[in-house]
């Protein structure tokens, strides 16, 4: 058991969650998930991302056992409750920190079929947001989340929490231009959500495959290049908030289109 706190396995994971947390991930090809939830959805010996190495403490342990988890098949390593409250982020660690390797999803790779449904995530920053969105896309049974150059790093800590395991369940395509993106798109099927946008959410009649922009939480679409093929769609909203947050607004939207096409 590790119990040091000069050891260089904390080293190695505060490198990834510190202020130059991004940039080491990135170069490393690794980031951090913590706590029991995110370890069911990993445990599968196919599963993606997989787990480089698992630090546990006895409390960790047990919790895996009362869950009848195996964990056979995984790198682990013992440390301390003082190690593991020196490695992570959370308050009140559940004793359970994996090194996670992020795998390489790229454009090319996107395979759009007729009943494809993307989202793209336009200069997203809150990293809560971003990591609802992808939950929300996993629950809808949405085919994949796209995120633009200047979003919100999807293996951050916070998303990484946010999505609640859903990382495991739907493929993540980082630093995608639109144009890009749009260029590949085979039909005419964009929509992009805006509180301005002719088109209700209520009245369409959802095409596939289909293509869903989010726009930045304070500007909206507004940074985006305005393109032909780009339908503005709109929540309407009765009531009398004038808004919604962007992760809510992104669950009714997903939830529409997903009910439109069954």
């Amino acid at each position: 058991m590790i119990e040091s706190l000069h050891s260089p396995h904390i080293a190695r994971v505060k490198a990834l969650l510190g202020s130059r947390g991004k940039k080491e991930r990135r170069e490393s090809g690794s980031f951090i998930a913590e706590g029991l939830q995110f370890l069911r959805e990993a445990l599968p010996k196919d599963s993606v991302p997989e787990i480089e190495t698992l630090y546990l403490t006895t409390s960790g342990r047990l919790k895996i056992a009362a869950e009848g988890l195996s964990i056979n098949h995984l790198e682990t390593v013992d440390v301390s409750d003082a190690v593991m409250g020196a490695m992570g982020e959370t308050v009140t660690p559940q004793g359970i920190l994996a090194v996670c390797r992020t795998p390489i999803n790229e454009l090319s790779q996107i395979k759009i079929t007729t009943n494809s449904k993307f989202v793209y995530l336009h200069e997203i920053q809150d990293p809560g947001n971003a990591g609802t969105i992808l939950r929300s896309a996993d629950a809808t049974g949405f085919s994949g989340v796209i995120t633009s150059p200047s979003s919100v790093d999807i293996y951050s800590p916070k998303v990484v929490r946010a999505s609640a395991g859903s990382l495991w369940h739907i493929p993540v395509y980082e630093r995608v231009e639109l144009a890009e993106l749009i260029q590949l798109w085979p039909n005419e099927s964009i929509f992009a959500l805006s509180a301005d946008g002719p088109e209700s959410l209520l009245e369409l009649v959802s095409p596939s495959p289909s293509l869903w922009i989010f726009g930045n939480e304070a500007r909206g679409i507004s940074d985006v290049q305005p393109h032909p093929r780009i339908k503005k769609v709109h929540i309407p909203m009765p009531g009398n908030a004038e808004s919604l947050n962007l992760a809510a607004a992104a669950a009714i939207v997903l939830f529409r289109v997903t009910s439109a096409s069954s």
